[in-house]
């Protein structure tokens, strides 16, 4: 077991659970899942990005990415349906609490100037988003190797019902919110 889940069942549960009153352990808030977005709007004349994209977010989600499409054509953009634009991925269960711990604790430390992320990304449901301007925060992204830097989003999608529930669950988790 990831020891960020033991951290979770035997510390953030009770604090949570003594700072709101849970009465039910189906109430208390957790981890749902944690989806990784690259949007490539480049990709429309370089093709070859999106496999070197598919290869980068295969690395550092540890899980193979989809390939996501254009759903409408827009011809301002030269953008026809079913472009390739962009890749994703979804983490669940193991992986996600690893990555989730691998964000926290080594990336976000890598980041230069960091003061703490933003506590007024959450969309009103306890989900936070984050966006990253450059991708090669994460350790497995070798400098030397990479064609160019790339944006990458992350939502941390959980069972909250409110942001205050939510932002007390990341809080807990070690998130690094700036005051």
């Amino acid at each position: 077991m990831s020891q960020l889940k033991q951290y979770y069942e035997k510390e953030v549960v009770p604090g949570l659970r003594e700072t709101f009153g849970y009465k039910n352990m189906m109430q208390i808030p957790k981890l749902d899942k944690i989806v990784l977005n690259m949007g490539l709007g480049e990709a429309i004349h370089n093709i070859k990005l999106i496999d070197s994209a598919v290869e980068e977010l295969r690395m550092i989600a540890g899980q193979q990415p989809v390939v996501t499409r254009a759903k409408k054509s827009i011809a301002a953009f030269k953008l026809r349906t079913g472009m390739p634009i962009g890749c994703m991925v979804t983490l669940r269960k193991e992986r996600m609490y690893d990555f989730f711990n691998k964000l926290v604790n080594i990336a976000l430390a890598r980041v230069r100037d960091f003061r703490g992320i933003s506590p007024k990304a959450f969309d009103g449901h306890g989900n936070y988003s984050l966006g990253i301007k450059e991708h090669i925060i994460f350790p497995e992204i070798d400098y030397d190797k990479i064609e160019g830097i790339k944006g990458l989003n992350v939502s941390v999608v959980t069972t909250a019902r409110t942001d205050e529930e939510g932002k007390a669950l990341l809080k807990l988790l070690g998130m690094p919110f700036r005051n």
